[in-house]
């Protein structure tokens, strides 16, 4: 069977990964997403962005129900496929080998194992890797019982199988299949290495050992999860995705692990988030403390450190796996796009906006890290010193915004109050470190920036904070300003300005991050619902008291995850299904972040 001419709804993918690289698998059983070697490089599976780009499908030859899940506790995904047959099920992993066993292992490995679990079915198998995103075609070498090598590509691929296959040339693909009976199972594996030079996987109880590690790998690594409040499942989901998404070679989190697939039906909101935003990974690292990973946040602090180095003291918004700073932007005119959203894009022009909020995200979190136990040494400190100082001086400027639109900077509300954050952070830090700074400077500036929300970010008419000073739209990321104690959230102002947002940026009981029918961001086709948003909307509910609305609000958002747990960037207004960049971090640990809230509310 090749790949399904139509696309699948966003939902219906799942994702695996080794925390180097990771990959996208469809309820058809087909691998339709994954770059190779790293999270950020050119994909060798692109069918979610177009049909030709690349899949590796495994299914069963007739139509089938379906239901997946991943094993308890880990990454790896079970599916099955229910015909008139029998039962079949398929279980795919991006292996994670026990370090503690010395044996060769290939760099990257997926790992697929197809059992009949009952009656009897057939298996058809479709492999059609296209290198750099889609432009190029393989050519196959078959090298007798060590399997098929991938030629053409600039490093060492080989797909080894259990069922038979054969070189489908027209369709630059191996195809196959199989009956199986109820108890019978076949593995295949496609393990690549980034030299030119391969590891040859065995098959047998050898494969069924890199299984079982990679369960174990995946279970060790939750039980390590300190939270044991309510919707303990929810947070845990999230967290293995954050972690799936944490690169283990750099420290890094990728915001997502996909390009281009779109915000709004047909594009053109189509962007790459195979970055990492000093903002989403700021938010991790708090996440990561809360629930009590303590090493993920240290190996956070050492590549922000790293990433900033060349444009230190100014931040990026975000760099790439490893610190490098030019993304420039272009377009993949040859692919379709998903469902025809075009342009693909692949790397990130909003790279080098002023985004003023960042810093007090940044600074924010490092004071959560001071007070979960970490220290700074003096080289540390003075670089945060230098931040402060950078934000002292530009603090004043107008900026993009959070949501890095592409119009004129403006003087955004939320981005003063950061700036705020970022400075009022400093000052507590100093207070344990030997912070080099003028600290009552500091604390006139604070004061300066408040003075001018309060002023001009603050509309009395409307009884509410708004989104850029002059204006009259308001913005959901005001919500956050509870959380980061600018304003108590019982407050009248805060209250106000709920009430505004719930009035003007609610549709269909979802929230907006801000109305674009005037142009907002540059675009006219109306957007969908921001899922942050929505959860940020549950976590201030509880904050302010009102644990009632935060929990029913939080359980209507936890049933519009996919069926394996995920969430996109958005939600679609009407049908409440996953719409965006796929799986995104800023969902999940705005997640966890609104549960955490609901728990200590309602344990005080």
């Amino acid at each position: 069977m090749e790949v399904p001419g139509d696309f699948p709804d966003v939902g219906d993918y799942a994702v695996i990964g080794n925390c180097r690289t990771a990959a996208l698998v469809s309820n058809r059983g087909s691998v339709e997403w994954m770059c190779a070697p790293t999270f950020s490089d050119a994909s060798i599976f692109g069918a979610i962005l177009d049909r030709d780009a690349g899949h590796f499908s495994i299914a069963p030859g007739e139509d089938a129900t379906v239901s997946r899940a991943y094993i308890a506790a880990t990454n790896v995904l079970q599916t099955a496929f229910t015909t008139p047959g029998g039962v079949l099920r398929l279980t795919d992993c991006l292996v994670l080998p026990d370090e503690r066993i010395p044996e060769l292992y290939p760099e990257h490995e997926l790992l697929r194992r197809v059992e009949c679990a009952s009656g009897e079915v057939e298996v058809e198998v479709s492999f059609a890797p296209r290198w750099d995103y889609g432009r190029r075609r393989p050519r196959y070498a078959k090298r007798g019982a060590l399997g098929w090598q991938c030629l053409d590509c600039s490093f060492g691929a080989i797909l080894r199988s259990e069922i038979d296959l054969a070189e489908d040339k027209p369709r630059a693909r191996l195809a196959g299949k199989v009956r199986l009976k109820a108890g019978e199972a076949r593995w295949l594996s496609f393990a690549y290495d980034e030299a030119d030079a391969s590891v040859i996987v065995p098959f047998g109880e050898d494969a069924g050992a890199r299984l079982q590690s990679t369960v174990a790998w995946w279970k060790n690594w939750s039980t390590r999860c300190s939270y044991q409040g309510p919707y303990r499942d929810e947070v845990l989901r999230s967290a293995l995705v954050l972690k799936l998404l944490n690169c283990a070679t750099s420290g890094a989190v990728l915001a997502a692990p996909t390009t281009s697939l779109p915000e709004v039906s047909g594009g053109p909101r189509n962007w790459d988030y195979r970055y990492c935003w000093i903002r989403d990974s700021a938010l991790v690292l708090h996440a990561f403390l809360r629930l009590g990973y303590h090493e993920e946040a240290e190996g956070f602090l050492e590549w922000l450190l790293h990433a900033t180095r060349l444009t230190w003291q100014r931040f990026q918004v975000m760099y790439d796996l490893y610190g490098e700073v030019k993304l420039d932007e272009k377009i993949l005119p040859f692919l379709g796009g998903y469902r025809g959203a075009k342009p693909v894009r692949i790397g990130n022009a909003a790279h080098d906006q002023l985004q003023l909020d960042i810093y007090g995200e940044l600074m924010a979190t490092v004071s959560h890290y001071v007070e979960a136990g970490g220290t700074l040494d003096t080289v540390e400190a003075a670089m945060l010193a230098g931040v402060g100082r950078h934000v002292m001086k530009l603090w004043r400027l107008p900026d993009q915004g959070i949501w890095e639109t592409r119009r004129e900077p403006r003087m955004h509300t939320f981005s003063k109050a950061m700036c705020w954050v970022a400075l009022d952070r400093l000052g507590r830090l100093a207070d344990k470190f030997a912070v080099p700074i003028d600290r009552k400077h500091v604390a006139a500036e604070c004061d300066a920036i408040r003075a001018e929300i309060e002023d001009k970010g603050y509309d009395e008419a409307l009884g509410s904070y708004v989104a850029y000073y002059g204006g009259k739209e308001t913005d959901a990321s005001l919500l956050l300003l509870a959380r980061y104690g600018y304003r108590d959230p019982g407050s009248p102002r805060m209250a106000g300005t709920w009430d505004y947002i719930a009035k003007t940026l609610c549709d269909n009981g979802l929230i907006h991050r801000y109305r674009d029918d005037t142009g907002y961001d540059g675009f006219a086709e109306p957007e969908n619902a921001f899922a942050p948003c929505n959860f940020w909307a549950a976590e201030y509910l509880a904050n302010a008291g009102r644990y009632d609305e935060a929990q029913q609000l939080f359980e209507r958002l936890c049933r519009l995850a996919n069926d394996v747990g995920l969430f996109a960037e958005e939600i679609g207004t009407r049908t409440g299904k996953p719409v965006g960049n796929f799986p995104q971090a800023f969902t999940h640990v705005s997640l966890i972040s609104a549960a955490t809230a609901l728990y200590q509310r309602k344990t005080a």
